[in-house]
C-alpha cells in the first residue's frame, strides 16, 4: 500500500460500515458519493460551490482528459489539482466505461483498444500501461485500472470472456503501476506520489464469474477494489443482489467502491450491502434536465404546477437553493433557458446526496441504519406509487 493510503471502519450496523479514507489530499469519510466532474469540473458549479457543500472526493475521467486538454499538459500545470483549483481527493475512471459505449467505433484486443475520438474522428489507442501512466500524469488520489465493462444482458461466454481480459489487464496494469512508483519509469510525471491504484471486479450478472473475477484481483493486489459493470441497465434487484454477494468477497479492511450508481434509494440498498463509495451523473445530468431530488421522491420543476408554488423545492432541505428560492422561480429559470436555473437545480440535488451519505453515517454510528433504510425509502418511493 502507498503511505498516503490508508482505511480504518469507525462504526458497523449490519452489513453497513461508517469509516475513514486517508488519501494524499486528505480525508474521506465514508460512506461516500463522489461528485462526477467527467472533464474536471462539476456542470453548473464552481470548485467553491462544491466545497461550500462539504463535499470531500470527487470524481474526473482520465478518457475524456488524455483527448482534451490532454494529461501531459495537466501534468505541466501540477495535475488535476494544481489544474482545477480542487485541493481535496480526486479519483480518476480509466475510461473503459466511456470506450465500451462507443461501440461501433472500437476494437477491443488482448493489447488494449483502438478507438475513433469522438471529439473528431482520430485513430486513439488504450492500454493498461498507458492508462496507467494517463493517470499517474493526471495526479488523482485514487486511479482505476483499466477494464472491459460488460454490457448487459450478455451471454454467459461474453461475460466470461470480458471478465478474463480485465484480470489480464490488471496484472499488466500493477505491474506498471509499481514500475512507475518505483522510479522505472522517470519520464512519467507524478504529481501525486502516493497515488493509490485500485483494482475493478467484473463478471456481469453471474456471480460464479464474480467470484472468478475476485480472487484473481485480489491476486493481483490492488489498495482497494471496485465493482464495476453493474448499473447499465440491469433491474435494480439484480444490482443489489450481485454487489452485495461481490462485497462479502472482498476485503473487510478495505473500501469497496460501488461504479455508476445510482439513484438515492439505490445507494441506501448498498450501504446495507457493505458499499462504501459512489459515483452517478444523476443528480447533476437530472438538474440540468429539470428534476429535482427531494425526501418525498423526484419532482420535475418544469412542470405547470409549480408555477405558481412559492414554496422551497424541498421544505426539509437546508441548500443554498431551498434557503433561498421557490419552485416557482427555479420553473421560470428552467422555462426561460436561464444558466442560473441549472447551477441552482445541481447545488439542490448534489446537497441532496451529500446530506444522504450523512444521515446514512450518522445511523451507522447510532445504530439506527434499519430504521432510517426503512423511513428513507418508504418515504421516498411513495411518490412513484401514488
Amino acid at each position: 500500500m502507498s503511505v498516503a493510503f490508508g482505511f480504518e471502519i469507525t462504526a458497523r450496523d449490519g452489513r453497513a460500515r461508517a469509516g475513514r479514507l486517508q488519501l494524499p489530499h486528505g480525508a474521506v469519510q465514508t460512506p461516500a458519493f463522489m461528485p462526477v466532474g467527467t472533464r474536471g469540473a462539476i456542470k453548473g458549479m464552481t470548485m467553491a460551490q462544491l466545497n461550500e457543500l462539504g463535499a470531500e472526493i470527487m470524481l474526473a475521467n482520465a478518457y475524456h482528459l488524455h483527448l482534451r486538454p490532454g494529461d501531459e499538459a495537466i501534468a505541466a500545470a501540477g495535475g488535476l489539482h494544481g489544474f482545477t483549483g480542487w485541493q481535496k481527493p480526486i479519483l480518476t475512471d480509466s475510461g473503459g466505461f466511456q470506450v465500451f459505449s462507443l461501440a461501433g467505433r472500437r476494437t477491443v484486443t488482448d493489447d488494449g483498444v483502438v478507438f475513433q475520438s469522438h471529439l473528431d474522428g482520430s485513430a486513439q489507442a488504450l492500454s493498461p500501461e498507458s492508462v496507467t501512466d494517463i493517470q499517474m500524469r493526471l495526479g488523482s488520489d485514487v486511479a482505476m485500472v483499466f477494464d472491459e465493462c460488460t454490457a448487459w444482458p450478455a451471454t454467459r461466454e461474453a461475460a466470461a470472456a470480458s471478465m478474463q481480459r480485465t484480470l489480464r489487464w490488471a496484472r499488466r496494469a500493477r505491474d506498471r503501476f509499481l514500475a512507475i512508483g518505483n522510479g522505472e519509469a522517470p519520464e512519467v510525471a507524478r504529481p501525486t506520489p502516493g497515488q493509490a491504484q485500485f483494482g475493478i471486479i467484473q463478471g456481469g450478472t453471474f456471480q460464479d464469474l464474480r467470484d472468478e473475477s475476485v480472487a484473481g484481483t485480489l491476486a493481483v493486489g490492488f489498495e482497494a477494489y471496485a465493482i464495476g459493470g453493474l448499473s447499465v441497465g440491469e433491474p435494480p434487484e439484480m444490482m443489489y443482489e450481485v454487489a452485495g454477494q461481490t462485497a462479502a468477497r472482498l476485503p473487510d479492511g478495505a473500501p469497496r467502491y460501488l461504479m455508476g450508481a445510482g439513484m438515492p434509494n439505490d445507494l441506501v440498498e448498498a450501504v446495507a450491502r457493505g458499499i462504501d463509495l459512489f459515483d452517478c451523473v444523476l443528480p447533476t445530468r437530472n438538474a440540468r434536465n429539470g428534476q429535482l431530488f427531494t425526501q418525498d421522491g423526484p419532482i420535475s420543476i418544469k412542470n405547470a404546477r409549480y408555477a405558481g408554488e412559492l414554496g422551497p423545492p424541498d421544505p426539509e432541505c437546508g441548500c443554498p437553493t431551498c434557503r433561498t428560492h421557490s419552485r416557482a422561480y427555479l420553473r421560470h429559470l428552467f422555462m426561460s433557458g436561464e444558466m442560473a436555473g441549472s447551477t441552482l437545480n445541481t447545488v439542490h440535488n448534489l446537497h441532496f446526496y451529500l446530506d444522504t451519505m450523512r444521515r446514512i453515517r450518522k445511523a451507522i454510528e447510532f445504530g439506527t441504519f434499519a430504521d432510517f433504510t426503512r423511513a428513507f425509502l418508504d418515504r421516498y418511493t411513495r411518490r412513484a406509487h401514488q
